[in-house]
């Protein structure tokens, strides 16, 4: 730990080539693994080598002897705010940026999580696979992408997308009818298997209860019994419910009239909505998001569906707009249709 101290605050190595001296001789974590720059960010913003120890909010100074001098401590946190890597402030919360669970990384597949670094006059905003905020780019090399340019570029491709793309989207619809079809057997075979189980669950639950009452069952055994046999019936009653929705309810084209109300209420959003309205409107219309290329994305939108008592509602506090939320909602809406299905090419960011 001092050594970690010592090179970065009088050699003013940063956390990537501190990692590497510490790898190359030969020191290892806690848990016997190479040290990352992450790792080695994190000793240099903790205040246990101080000596205090926190424990649900209450801080005890002088818990343990001190391993770091206060000077030496303070100096690190100068240097760290300096440059903009204090741990604390690199990870940032997810509701400040749109996008949050929505991308990939290209490279290894992990999410990319929003970040952000303080320059001299403003904060910089990115989308950060986190492999790469973790372990450095030794681990992933997948470039940062600027948030505010990805952003913009997602509004404005979900701002024209459902007033131009009519012909994009009624080809989904009917590739995703017959999907709809070609299932369709094999989840009504299904649903009789869950009802049938269901059955026996049931039956089960009145065995157990008449045995109770014929004293040859304890209490506790009837206790235990019956919380399984219920968790059962939950989970099979719930898939069974799930399956009855799928079985009858194919996908439906929306009227052009629905297009263009959720066309207008998106530009309103847009225009002059909260951070709070745009959110949740990409949560409900975008899919996910594609990450093609350094400066390339490609958004999967989801299309909406008629109103049903069943279906979700999502409102943002000045309108309310029904649509297909769950991945599976509406069969292959987010399929490939044609070259690229309800994928409009977005422009570079």
């Amino acid at each position: 730990m001092r050594l970690i101290f010592t090179l970065y605050t009088r050699d003013r190595l940063g956390g990537k080539a501190i990692a590497r001296a510490l790898n190359e001789r030969g020191h290892r974590t806690t848990t016997g693994g190479s040290w990352s720059a992450h790792q080695v960010l994190r000793v240099l913003s903790n205040r246990i080598y101080l000596g205090e120890l926190t424990f649900r909010g209450i801080t005890a100074t002088s818990a343990q002897p001190a391993i770091i001098d206060q000077v030496v401590f303070d100096g690190a946190q100068r240097i760290l705010a300096a440059r903009g890597e204090d741990y604390s402030k690199r990870a940032a919360n997810g509701s400040d940026y749109l996008l949050t669970g929505l991308m990939r990384c290209p490279s290894c597949g992990k999410a990319m999580i929003g970040t952000r670094a303080h320059g001299h006059s403003r904060v910089y905003r990115y989308f950060t696979c986190f492999s790469r905020l973790r372990y450095d780019t030794a681990r992933c090399p997948a470039s940062r992408l600027d948030a505010d340019a990805v952003e913009h570029a997602v509004i404005t491709a979900l701002a024209s997308f459902y007033r131009d793309q009519r012909d994009l989207i009624a080809d989904a619809i009917t590739a995703a009818q017959a999907s709809h079809a070609a299932s369709r057997d094999g989840q009504r075979v299904e649903l009789a298997a869950a009802d049938r189980d269901l059955a026996r669950t049931g039956t089960a639950i009145d065995r157990y209860l008449t045995a109770f009452e014929n004293g040859t069952l304890d209490s506790e055994d009837l206790a235990s019994r019956l919380a399984m046999l219920k968790a059962r019936s939950a989970q099979l009653r719930a898939r069974r419910d799930e399956l009855a929705s799928q079985v009858a309810t194919a996908p439906t084209a929306p009227p052009a009239a629905t297009l263009r109300q959720v066309a207008d209420h998106i530009a309103d959003i847009v225009a002059s909505g909260s951070h709070s309205q745009r959110k949740g409107l990409i949560e409900v219309l975008i899919a996910r998001i594609k990450i093609t290329g350094p400066d390339r994305i490609v958004p999967v939108f989801r299309v909406p569906q008629p109103p049903a008592a069943d279906k979700p509602e999502v409102s943002d506090g000045t309108a309310t707009t029904r649509c297909a939320v769950a991945a599976d909602a509406v069969p292959a809406m987010t399929n490939l249709v044609g070259r690229v299905g309800l994928e409009p090419t977005t422009g570079g960011l």
